[in-house]
């Protein structure tokens, strides 16, 4: 019997075929007598396209098509849809068509507008700069505030007021009376900055179509292959599922903006029908800030009442989510039904009103971004505890460890029955990891400097998608291919599936191969998103390898010559004990492609659908130490201690991973990141890595802390809690915390994402102004 593999942190698999220059992505597909695609995008906000003059670019050299809007009504191609339009709304839910290229107006600066393919993508941009477009401009609109002023220009004259959708949850009646009986009542209006995904590969396509067979086939640097195909064949070509294809190869990151169905998909596989070739398409990282998803983006306003012993009575939310000019392919589940799950986070508060309302600008369309509203929610209620702290003159720490739950399941206020959770622990070992604060906030001081200490817990609700399907196979040339419904942008997967695989069937790493993206490897599966891939992919997985070894019984029971109860499997042998005969699984596996029966499939192929709606909860207490110069505003994270409970870990190192690049994601949008519009024109400030901010390297500290496995998940049985979102979740509310814990003492009140060191010195200046 082998060594157990699952709770070892070994290393990746993948990392091999990285290192070494073998990962395949889109930019290194090539595919025979293929044409490149180039968009021409709108550099307006929003503007009436009165005409497009297209003559010259398609007499260019080299130039196959140049595609307009007109071609794409011609030929009866439908609008993008939103995938998640059964959200039980206040209002209905306003989807205005989105279609591949520009019709009449163009919403937003990167809508595409023309679609340009040549021999080459030299050719193509050259096309694509001979076109003319006359547009004549209306006002834009950026911003929730100005968006939802009564003369604001109209976007969509469907959507009156600019709104797409209302959300409600949660009774306001009692809510309104807590808090008027309440003895104290702290309100507070926080933004969400909006930011960009800026994953390490651009977004990239290539459309091919088979003449003989009608089929389209669509690869892409994308996530959720199986949604893209529906969305795609549904909605856009209406064609059945089988005649579309969508496989993707290796990804270089994608934070939830690679899942979203894109006009560039659409464009490709429909050039490629037209022209008979395959036509690939490239963005670069312009198009990257302009013309994919962005994230976060949301106004909220709230009024949180407590008692006079401080324990949490009612939160009354009011939520504002930009959505964009469009409405994404999950855009509207975000702010709603995701961000409400987990309001409140970790804390026992008896009435929540939560409300939502959609908001249309004339901005790049808004989807989801790294955790999917549940940190916009721990933002909100971890912001006003430590408000409420401030104003009160109450402990901040002390206010959390009296209103986490300690009693399980509980049942939430939103209506999630949280089965068990490790929050008293966790906010002791983070607390542990930060003594000493007083001496060092003292040695800062010293040297003129100011030293901020912020804690943040943190709740998330981690499912995704309900349900997951995974295959488990024999191949004839004796790998075993692992085929998954979720997909890996980098997380990790094919080390730990393998791993699950491994020690179900008691066999070696090296005899798997894993398998993903491809609509052809399986007919469904949920993609990632919701930090689900664990929970719903890896139990499906264990449930298709335990599949495989009952099709081995039954197949060597009529080997051997025995029933399948006689037959036992351990560590890839079969034994019969009363004979002592024995076969092993691959001598088995070689049969079934042999002599195949009605109830043994070739390679003991065995498909698993795991039926799971549950939540995991995983959760944590984080604390942040920052210095700043008062001077300059400059801020220097110093410490950032992380104390989290993931459930069972199968590869402590890979979670560990996951939790630092979520927590550096948080850290960037608290610090550094914010997409950034004119008002007056709609055109984007931040719209490349010179104008946007991310965190580097030496903006980090080494990250402290531990991970605790001793709060098992009951809702699935490999027993983990999703932790590919929690970082991200936690990190902006923990920064904020320690940026306005050192502020607060000069009589800085407020500040908002992100903490620039700009936005941190006029803030002082104001506050210096006050006081004088």
């Amino acid at each position: 019997m082998t060594e157990p593999l699952l709770g070892r942190s070994i290393d990746r698999i993948e990392d091999e075929r990285f290192v070494r220059g073998r990962g395949r992505y889109i930019a290194d597909l090539v595919a025979s007598n293929a044409l490149h695609g180039v968009v021409v995008r709108s550099p307006h906000a929003h503007a009436r396209i009165a005409a497009i003059g297209v003559d010259a670019a398609r007499k260019m050299p080299g130039v196959a098509a140049v595609l307009t809007g007109t071609e794409l009504a011609s030929d009866n191609i439908g609008p993008l849809p939103c995938a998640v339009t059964s959200i039980p709304m206040t209002t209905p839910l306003v989807v205005p068509a989105y279609h591949a290229l520009a019709r009449d107006v163009v919403r937003y600066v990167g809508e595409p507008v023309a679609f340009v393919v040549a021999e080459s993508a030299e050719a193509a941009r050259e096309a694509a700069e001979a076109i003319v477009v006359d547009y004549e401009p209306l006002p834009p609109v950026v911003s929730i505030a100005d968006a939802t002023l009564p003369d604001a220009p109209s976007i969509w004259p469907e959507a009156r007021g600019n709104i797409a959708f209302q959300f409600n949850r949660g009774e306001i009646g009692p809510v309104e009376a807590a808090i008027r009986d309440a003895a104290h009542v702290v309100e507070c209006e926080l933004v969400n900055n909006r930011v960009v995904a800026a994953p390490l590969e651009t977004r990239g396509a290539l459309g091919e179509f088979d003449a003989s067979s009608g089929r389209l086939h669509l690869t892409a640097s994308a996530a959720g292959a199986h949604m893209i195909r529906d969305l795609l064949a549904d909605g856009v070509f209406r064609v059945g599922r089988e005649k579309l294809r969508v496989s993707i190869p290796d990804v270089g990151g994608g934070f939830g903006m690679k899942n979203v169905l894109y006009p560039e998909w659409v464009l490709v596989l429909w050039a490629a029908r037209r022209l008979g070739r395959p036509v690939k398409w490239i963005g670069d990282r312009s198009e990257d800030f302009t013309g994919s998803a962005h994230g976060r983006d949301s106004l909220v306003r709230a009024r949180l009442a407590l008692d006079r012993d401080g324990r949490f009575l009612a939160l009354d939310t009011k939520v504002f989510a930009n959505l964009g000019a469009y409405v994404s392919t999950v855009a509207p589940a975000v702010p709603t039904m995701a961000m409400g799950s987990a309001m409140g986070g970790v804390y026992d508060i008896p009435l929540i009103a939560f409300e939502t309302k959609g908001v249309f600008s004339n901005t790049t369309p808004i989807d989801a971004y790294r955790g999917a509203g549940k940190p916009e929610a721990n933002y909100l209620i971890e912001r006003c505890i430590d408000i409420a702290a401030t104003e009160l003159g109450m402990d901040a720490l002390k206010l959390r460890r009296k209103n986490i739950f300690r009693r399980f399941p509980h049942q939430s206020a939103m209506g999630l029955s949280v089965e068990q959770g490790s929050f008293a622990h966790s906010i002791d070992c983070a607390v542990e990891a930060a003594e000493g604060f007083k001496a060092r906030q003292k040695s800062s001081r010293a040297r003129g400097r100011l030293r901020g200490l912020g804690l943040a817990c943190f709740l998330e609700t981690a499912r995704g998608q309900p349900n997951e399907v995974a295959e488990v196979q024999f191949s004839e040339d004796g790998l075993i291919d692992l085929k998954v419904g979720t997909h890996s942008s980098g997380q990790g997967h094919e080390t730990t599936f393998a791993q699950i695989a491994a020690d179900a069937l008691g066999l070696p790493l090296a005899r798997f191969r894993f398998r993903q993206g491809d609509t052809d490897d399986l007919d469904s599966g949920g993609g990632h998103g919701g930090a689900r891939s664990m929970h719903q992919g890896g139990t499906a997985l264990l449930m298709a390898a335990e599949g495989v070894i009952e099709n081995a019984r039954r197949l060597a029971a009529r080997l051997l010559q025995a029933s399948v109860d006689a037959v036992s499997y351990e560590a890839g042998m079969l034994r019969v004990a009363a004979t002592g005969q024995e076969i092993s699984l691959e001598e088995v596996a070689r049969a079934s492609y042999q002599t195949p029966g009605d109830d043994v499939a070739p390679g003991l192929a065995h498909k698993a659908t795991h039926l799971c709606d549950r939540y995991t909860f995983p959760n944590g207490c984080h604390i942040a130490e920052v210095e700043i110069d008062p001077e300059t505003g400059e801020v220097r994270l110093d410490r950032y201690v992380i104390s989290d409970d993931y459930g069972r870990l199968l590869d402590p190192r890979l979670t560990l991973g996951q939790v630092h690049g979520g927590v550096a994601q948080g850290i960037g949008q608290a610090l550094f990141e914010q997409a950034l519009f004119d008002a007056q024109t709609g055109q984007i400030l931040s719209g490349s890595l010179m104008d946007y901010a991310l965190p580097r390297a030496d903006d980090l500290p080494a990250f402290e802390g531990s991970l605790t496995a001793d709060f098992p998940s009951r809702a699935n049985r490999l027993g983990v809690k999703g932790s590919g979102q929690a970082g991200a979740i936690a990190a902006p509310a923990t920064i904020m915390n320690a940026v306005m814990n050192a502020l607060t003492p000069l009589g800085v009140r407020h500040l908002d994402m992100p903490a620039t060191p700009s936005r941190i010195w006029h803030a002082i200046e104001a506050a210096r102004s006050r006081s004088q």
